[in-house]
């Protein structure tokens, strides 16, 4: 991977990691208040105002195919939730639209461009932004030299970001000459997400954001998405805890073996019988 490519993501994401996050566990009973069953559907894209379009995609890594005919769109400012059993290829789909896995096939649009093929550091000049699930902070880096590595194609650093990203993770200011590998896992994906927003992407990729943090931790971070979903910014996001991501998202995937399997609002995913047994521990 080039230093540009490291640069714009934090870490060298370039094997497949699907297997390694944590699903729900399939023993677990169902909280109280759960919606009624109801049928999920399995039309994968929406209409005209897609900022993002996934069609018929193959990727995967080297010779190695994960995802087969995957469709996938994201609006405008919705919120897109991406769930599935362990190997279903939900990082694998990160890694596609941001050029980190060999494109076998298929097209990816954002904003009416392919940019299938193009390397991270274009793409994150297209309007997007990725976190990784792992190794996203550069650990020897203070915290503002972090944020500051999000804006590395700028002329300049520019500060009113620098601020607003502050203002939107006030624990990091407090921390901002302390080196990013001695903070906690909560206050490292603050920073890894402060670092991608300092270019004000259109579409903001998450991989995984609540893994590995404290359970106390994981509404905190929950509720600090939607707010930079409802600022503007369209999310797409693969989260281990499914049925906390379905319900606060606009839409999920449900992927499977590297396939579109089911698509729909998150709370008709939530509800629907065959999604909650199969995918959602009941």
């Amino acid at each position: 991977m080039s230093d540009d490519e490291t640069a714009a993501t934090g870490t060298d994401p370039t094997e497949p990691d699907d297997a390694e996050s944590a699903e729900p566990d399939p023993t677990a009973a169902p909280s109280d208040g759960e919606p009624t069953a109801t049928s999920a559907g399995t039309a994968h894209t929406v209409d005209d105002d897609a900022i993002l379009r996934l069609r018929d995609v193959d990727a995967g890594y080297g010779d190695l195919q994960i995802l087969s005919d995957v469709d996938l769109d994201v609006a405008n400012g919705e919120y897109v939730t991406v769930v599935g059993p362990n190997g279903a290829g939900k990082s694998t789909v990160m890694k596609t639209v941001f050029g980190l896995t060999t494109h076998m096939g298929g097209t990816v649009e954002f904003q009416g461009e392919q940019i299938q093929g193009l390397p991270p550091e274009q793409i994150i000049r297209e309007g997007i932004g990725f976190v990784p699930q792992t190794d996203n902070v550069f650990p020897g880096l203070s915290v503002r030299e972090n944020l500051e590595m999000g804006a590395y194609i700028l002329d300049s650093v520019p500060e009113d970001q620098i601020e607003a990203i502050y203002d939107r993770f006030p624990i990091l200011r407090e921390r901002s000459d302390q080196k990013a590998g001695t903070l906690s896992g909560g206050q490292r994906q603050m920073v890894a997400m402060g670092r991608a927003l300092m270019l004000d992407p259109d579409l903001l990729l998450l991989d995984e954001p609540s893994a590995g943090l404290a359970p106390d931790l994981v509404s905190d971070m929950f509720d600090r998405i939607d707010r930079i979903n409802e600022s503007g910014t369209a999310i797409l996001m693969v989260e281990q805890n499914a049925k906390e991501a379905l319900r606060r998202c606009d839409r999920g995937y449900v992927l499977v073996n590297g396939e579109n399997r089911y698509t729909d609002a998150g709370d008709v995913l939530l509800a629907d019988d065959d999604v909650r047994q199969d995918f959602l521990g009941g």
